[in-house]
């Protein structure tokens, strides 16, 4: 199928573009990414590449200097294969036209609506399997579409994340906060006398009050959707059919697996030892160790490490890799380590726990070339895996322990789609979110794609890490780029809010501007780093982004200041 060129609008204010040169000429063969021809805007001058393979069978403007509109197809590359001089004549004689297209896209619009409202053979358009933030979202999304849905879940809704995972350790993390901006009052003249030591229990109590209150907000939306939810464990077997614990069966057109995840557990000697806990058993403990012994340097680990710290424990973390957070970016890494062991938080690279031992009422971590660490507990923290309870049976595609799906979600068997923690990959409640969309938008017979590729991560610390888009070793190694950084420091709010620790810093390719990352370390980042992602998804060149007017004063303008800094161009800097 031939491929058309088109003025590309390569930024937000960009309406029109220049013909330099064609690199290309008509009839010679090009491949996917070759630069084909050279256009300038009033902001740079930029090479076009293929976005197909074949044959250039048609250039449509050639005149150099030409000015033509944005999306304005300039030219045609053929498959090979095609006839080149039927496209040719069909492109030049105009008849093909943007009022063809608009009818085009009018149809594929009905086509969709229609397809949506068709009548099914089956009870259920779509049976969901689990109810966590992909498993609701899933089933909401299919309602509001049309569907007739059903949502398994065996457990409490809204899954691991507002259970288990985000929700609570975010609850308990706010402390953190608290306690933290409590020591700063002295400094501003206000006299305070806090009694820290912490009611746990009462922590606790508050804790399932804010988990209680979203999970029964889920059931209500689900309700109000019309959803039927059936609250027994669900089995897999084949396609059309979910087996419920209570013998029904559940007959349905589509079935998307929710399942989520589990705690991944290693085979170390001891690890069934009751001193060992998991994130799930920490949430509730409702004593405080004196001393905690972390295993695993990730976003879960450190996270449960400054809950701890808070509440008086001395907290060690054991990381095998040779950083902390070490999917992320490495100076991020290095500023959480710095503030971590500030805190008094003793952390451990590049070790490896070999065994677990019981002595009396403690535990013994024993290290690989290192003295083992005696503490009254030890929180196992190495990451999660896919639960894929209820599917063991299906003949469905797996690979290095999760569900194979494609970017519309769908899986090896027809009508079987997958979202969210089970697909393996990026385990965040918002990637399980859209996932969920998109699988609900497929199987009521739309054509949509899960496109991650301006995903935020967050790590709720205090201060907070965030980050959006390739870190910079990883950005050096596809372009030439450019880095802009502006720290707290400079900012006016985050001095007068006492919170000037922490850097925001833009990594963008030198050739366009684009921007391949954004990388925060501070208080409240995790909020920021939305605007990073939405400017990256977008595809606004970091030179555009600087020139949006951010509010002062605002800690958001460090943001719009690193923008500035990729080109030089930040006037709170001094000059490089």
């Amino acid at each position: 199928m031939s491929v058309e060129v088109i003025m590309p609008k390569a930024g937000v204010a960009m309406e029109e573009g220049t013909i330099v040169s064609w690199l290309k000429q008509e009839g010679e063969e090009v491949k996917i990414g070759e630069p084909i021809l050279e256009i300038t805007t009033d902001k740079v001058n930029m090479e076009i590449e293929s976005e197909g393979e074949g044959i250039l069978a048609a250039i449509i403007h050639k005149e150099e200097g030409e000015v033509l509109p944005v999306f304005t197809v300039i030219g045609v590359i053929a498959e090979k294969g095609e006839k080149q001089e039927e496209i040719k004549a069909k492109y030049l004689s105009g008849s093909v036209s943007k009022e063809d297209l608009i009818v085009e896209t009018e149809k594929i619009e009905i086509k969709e609506e229609k397809t949506i409202k068709k009548e099914s053979n089956h009870d259920y358009d779509v049976v969901v399997v689990g109810g966590g933030p992909g498993g609701y979202l899933s089933a909401l999304k299919s309602a509001i579409l049309g569907g007739k849905v059903a949502l398994v879940e065996e457990d409490t809704l809204g899954g691991t994340c507002l259970n288990r995972g985000c929700i609570p350790t975010k609850t308990y993390v706010k402390t953190v906060e608290i306690l933290e901006e409590i020591e700063q009052l002295s400094k501003r003249g206000v006299k305070v006398s806090v009694d820290k030591e912490q009611d746990i229990k009462k922590a606790i109590k508050y804790k399932n009050r804010v988990v209680k209150k979203l999970t029964a907000g889920v059931g209500g939306l689900l309700k109000s959707r019309g959803v039927d939810v059936f609250n027994l464990k669900a089995t897999v077997k084949e396609a059309h059919k979910v087996i419920l614990s209570d013998g029904k069966v559940l007959d349905t057109e589509n079935t998307i697996i929710a399942t989520g995840s589990k705690v991944r557990i290693l085979p170390i000697k001891g690890i069934e030892s009751k001193l060992i806990i998991t994130s799930t058993e920490a949430l509730d403990l409702d004593i405080v160790p004196e001393e905690l012994v972390i295993i695993g340097g990730g976003v879960i680990g450190c996270e449960f490490a400054e809950i701890f710290n808070s509440r008086g424990s001395k907290v060690t973390i054991i990381e095998m890799e040779d950083r902390i957070i070490p999917r992320m970016d490495k100076e991020l890494s290095q500023s959480l380590r710095d503030s971590l062991k500030k805190k008094g938080i003793t952390i451990l690279t590049e070790k490896k726990v070999s065994e677990f031992k019981e002595e009396g009422n403690k535990i013994i971590v024993c290290i690989e070339g290192e003295e083992p660490i005696k503490a009254d507990l030890g929180l196992y923290a190495i990451g999660r895996q896919a639960n894929l309870s209820g599917v063991e049976d299906l003949d469905i595609k797996i690979d290095r322990g999760s569900i194979v799906v494609n970017s519309k979600m769908e899986t090896s068997v027809p009508s079987v789609y997958a979202v969210g923690d089970v697909t393996g990959g990026i385990m965040l409640a918002h990637a399980a979110f859209k996932m969920g969309e998109v699988a609900a938008s497929n199987a009521l017979g739309m054509d949509e794609e899960a496109d991650l590729s301006a995903l935020p991560s967050c790590v709720y610390t205090v201060p907070e890490v965030a980050s959006v888009g390739l870190t910079e070793e990883d950005a050096k190694q596809k372009y030439n780029i450019k880095i802009g950084k502006f720290n707290f420091a400079g900012n006016g709010r985050a001095l007068a809010s006492g919170q000037e620790q922490g850097y925001v810093k833009v990594i963008s390719d030198a050739k366009y501007g684009e921007i391949l990352g954004v990388h925060m370390f501070g208080y409240g980042v995790a909020e920021l780093i939305n605007h990073a992602a939405s400017f990256k998804a977008l595809e606004i060149p970091a030179d555009e982004a600087s020139d949006l007017i951010f509010g002062h004063p605002c800690t958001s303008e460090a943001l719009m200041e690193a923008l500035a800094d990729v080109s030089g161009e930040c006037l709170h800097l001094p000059k490089k």
